[in-house]
């Protein structure tokens, strides 16, 4: 009697629930603002996997991510309005420096660059801007404010549909702004302390 035949069975594609779109803007933790080109199958260890295929411009690089794996690599959508407005409320903040070494606050701000949270970005860019009048910064400072302005600048481009020199020169004039008022505002206080010393030094008189 001859044996049965059974046909080999191919395994399904792996794919997960599509959460972007062709010609859709992303942010990946590790490289900032993407756009997601197209959608490919590709045969990684004997299975078909589905993955997006996203280019970054800035860094003339694609990056082809697994459907199933796109939340988990923190790979999400650009900011909300919401979030956006957190931002620049963030920007108009003052700057909270840590007395702690340099090293040390230089991971943080590095972890914060890479978290691809847009607010946690903000307080980079806010926490590192010089202003013509305030001490120059050190190369590695200088390098992480570029880095975190750039993430910051081609996402808020990407969110308002402007180009990224219009976005660069939105953040700069609310931070310059925002150290010019909280100037204003110590002078003030310091002109105030002044005047109450006088006084007091009047009136013992």
């Amino acid at each position: 009697m001859a044996a049965k035949k059974t046909a080999s069975k191919k395994a399904a594609p792996k794919k997960g629930k599509r959460l972007f779109k062709p010609g859709e803007f992303i942010v990946y933790p590790a490289h900032g603002v993407g756009k997601v080109t197209g959608i490919e199958t590709e045969v990684i260890a004997e299975m078909d996997v589905e993955l997006y295929v996203v280019e970054f411009e800035q860094d003339k690089m694609l990056l082809r991510v697994p459907t199933v794996k796109a939340a988990n690599s923190g790979m999400r959508a650009l900011s909300n309005e919401l979030v956006l407005k957190d931002c620049y409320t963030t920007l108009n903040g003052r700057a909270r420096i840590k007395r702690t070494m340099w090293s040390r606050r230089a991971q943080e701000y590095e972890a914060k660059i890479n978290s691809g949270d847009l607010v946690l970005v903000s307080e980079v860019v806010r926490d590192l801007h010089r202003t013509e009048d305030q001490p120059d910064q050190s190369y590695s400072e200088r390098q992480l404010y570029e880095r975190a302005l750039d993430r910051m600048v081609r996402e808020v481009a990407a969110i308002k549909k402007v180009t990224r020199s219009v976005a660069l020169e939105d953040i700069i004039d609310t931070l310059t702004k925002a150290r010019a008022k909280a100037a204003a505002k110590a002078a003030a206080k310091a002109a105030a302390e002044a005047k109450d010393d006088d006084d007091g030094e009047e009136a013992a008189a």
